[in-house]
């Protein structure tokens, strides 16, 4: 994809090194679509080729105050994309495999400031990529995999268990409740609470302090990459694993309700098939 003809994502770059990445899909509470995932490799692949850029920071545009709403796939929108693009995106890595690994392996530091919801795919992207991960005091999380009868992704099957134990983790995605900012910071799955207005500030003077002059880049590199390496290839097998079971549980008959209920703003009723 072309670096200059992103849609889904505002991408900035700043003579320091620091580059931002904001979710601009305020209409439908910036949620992810297929294209926005190929953004976001996109903008990884610049920044990898960049030397001068050294920190990115993910966050979500004011218009919308969200982070994210999560995925958002139809049929119809993908039909519409051009054929350039289908050609660019596997509709079979619903779990987003290749996105989650060029996250992984990405060697710079990734700093997500969640400003608003962040459910679904824009809880997991986070949990996936980022390296340092620091939440608006209106904010909130949502694994809602369980609410759409979906399996997990992004590998988060790995790594929501190692940040915080299994019994944590089941907690949070048998039952897919919301999770405040303050209980995220609790538990350890980020590393601070800011009020609304202090959350940007606070995620720049971090980055800058990861640059040059103040941060060693090389250093900080292959800090990153020796405690991500250890963990591919497990991360690589739980993506798979995830890829797996999306793929049948979107087959099922509490999926279709699910989505069903969505659309009708009602609590679905599973029947286990």
């Amino acid at each position: 994809m072309d670096i200059n003809a992103l849609s889904d994502i505002i991408y900035e770059k700043e003579d320091n090194g620091l580059c931002t990445i904001t979710f601009n899909r305020p209409k439908i509470r910036n949620a992810i679509t297929q294209i926005t995932f190929l953004e976001i490799e996109t903008v990884l692949e610049d920044m990898e080729k960049d030397k001068n850029a050294r920190v990115l920071i993910m966050t979500g545009c004011k218009e919308a105050n969200t982070f994210s709403s999560g995925g958002y796939f139809s049929q119809k929108f993908f039909s519409g994309l051009s054929p350039e693009l289908k050609n660019q995106i596997d509709v079979t890595d619903i779990a987003q495999k290749r996105l989650c690994l060029k996250l992984w392996d990405f060697s710079k530091p990734i700093i997500a400031a969640i400003n608003g919801l962040a459910i679904g795919s824009g809880a997991t992207i986070p949990l996936a990529g980022a390296d340092l991960i620091y939440m608006s005091e209106e904010a909130w999380l949502g694994f809602y995999f369980i609410k759409r009868a979906l399996g997990l992704e992004t590998g988060t099957s790995f790594l929501l268990p190692f940040s915080l134990g299994f019994q944590r983790a089941k907690e949070i995605l048998y039952f897919g409740d919301n999770i405040s900012a303050k209980k995220a910071e609790e538990l350890g799955l980020i590393n601070k609470v800011l009020p609304p207005d202090e959350l940007m500030p606070h995620c720049r003077k971090i980055a800058e302090r990861l640059i040059p002059p103040e941060g060693p880049s090389v250093s900080l590199k292959f800090m990153k990459k020796i405690m991500h390496d250890y963990f591919r290839p497990i991360i690589l097998r739980q993506l798979d694993l995830e890829n797996e079971a999306i793929k049948q549980t979107i087959k099922t008959r509490d999926f279709r309700e699910s989505i069903i209920a969505l659309k009708e703003k009602r609590d679905p009723k599973f029947r286990g098939r």
